[in-house]
């Protein structure tokens, strides 16, 4: 295989897997706008076609079928890699733990190896995952995490872990250039109706005027970064300066508790949900909110979207994907 528009000046030479998903499509279309060429790699467990339908057909933008957790095999070079191969919502890593612990040990390997053999430099999507249900408030880069190895998300937890670990490695024994940000909730246009995380079930259920479920008494917190603003944090980590080797959070240190964002939502949207109490998932994190003086320092920067303005955009989003929708299943 090669590169999309391989025969053009210019540009970056890319590749992004995970890159039909809700974050990797947003990431390839800004690459794309910068003038780079970008090889969007998925295997579509849970990318989506429709995040990247509007950019086939670009000279500079190629979309290919692949699971990381075979090798990648390409022609020519390569500058960068952004992994960001994963399913990231809770519902759907635990469909198949043993598949989601492989695509972060294997797939992590795999992609290393590439990035060895192209001399690439590669980015890690980690999480804010692997601080577990953390006894330390807010997180920062030095907390190891309290993290639960027989849990039911710990084939994700244990996994992001475990990939961070192989680039620790390979970067201290075979010099690979390496960057890893732990990302934090993250919502915004892209995601799927049946994503499973806490914005887009609220929002999807108070469209649709059904119970929006809450999971505890809603007392636990989350912070949550806008779409645009992570994808910026993405590529300044990116284009940091070689010695930046350490992970570096990512996430909006604007904490919300789950029943307060419920309650936010469902004035934004006007609906007539009410909300509907069930028991909290095992190891459910009590509070998650990212310490950013690194990103801050090191990368210049932070988040800017206020969580409402965010939020009108994301609601739109999904009207839009509910109406018409509906509307394709009249037709």
């Amino acid at each position: 295989m090669r590169f999309a528009g391989e025969n053009m000046v210019g540009g970056k030479r890319i590749i992004v897997t995970g890159g039909a998903g809700f974050l990797g499509s947003a990431l390839c279309e800004q690459l794309l706008a910068e003038g780079h060429l970008v090889n969007c790699v998925d295997n579509f467990l849970t990318g989506r076609f429709s995040n990247v339908r509007h950019l086939i057909g670009r000279q500079t933008f190629k979309l290919i079928r692949h699971d990381v957790c075979a090798p990648l095999r390409f022609d020519g070079d390569v500058d960068e890699i952004y992994n960001l191969a994963c399913p990231a919502s809770p519902p759907r890593y635990q469909e198949d733990p043993i598949y989601t612990m492989k695509i972060n040990v294997v797939g992590t390997l795999n992609m290393l190896d590439f990035a060895q053999s192209k001399r690439a430099k590669i980015l890690q999507a980690s999480t804010s995952e692997v601080y577990g249900d953390p006894v330390v408030h807010p997180q920062q880069e030095s907390y190891f995490g309290n993290v639960n190895m027989f849990g039911a998300r710990a084939c994700y937890d244990e996994g992001k872990r475990c990939a961070e670990t192989l680039f620790h490695d390979y970067a201290h024994e075979r010099g690979i250039n390496v960057r890893v940000a732990r990302i934090f909730n993250t919502y915004g246009p892209g995601m799927s109706c049946d994503d499973g995380r806490v914005i887009s079930n609220f929002i999807v259920q108070a469209l649709r005027s059904d119970d929006i479920t809450i999971y505890g008494t809603g007392a636990q917190t989350r912070s949550f970064c806008y779409r645009d603003d992570l994808i910026d944090g993405l590529l300044r980590l990116m284009n940091a300066d070689d010695s930046l080797r350490a992970p570096i959070n990512l996430g909006n240190p604007a904490e919300i508790a789950v029943r307060a964002l419920a309650d936010r939502i469902v004035k934004l949207t006007e609906s007539r949900s009410v909300l509907r109490f069930l028991p909290r998932p095992q190891d459910d994190p009590a509070q998650r909110c990212p310490e950013i003086s690194k990103a801050r320092s090191l990368l210049g920067w932070e988040p800017k979207v206020p969580l409402d303005d965010g939020l009108r955009k994301t609601i739109a989003y999904f009207a839009d994907e509910i109406h018409g929708g509906a509307a394709a299943a009249g037709a």
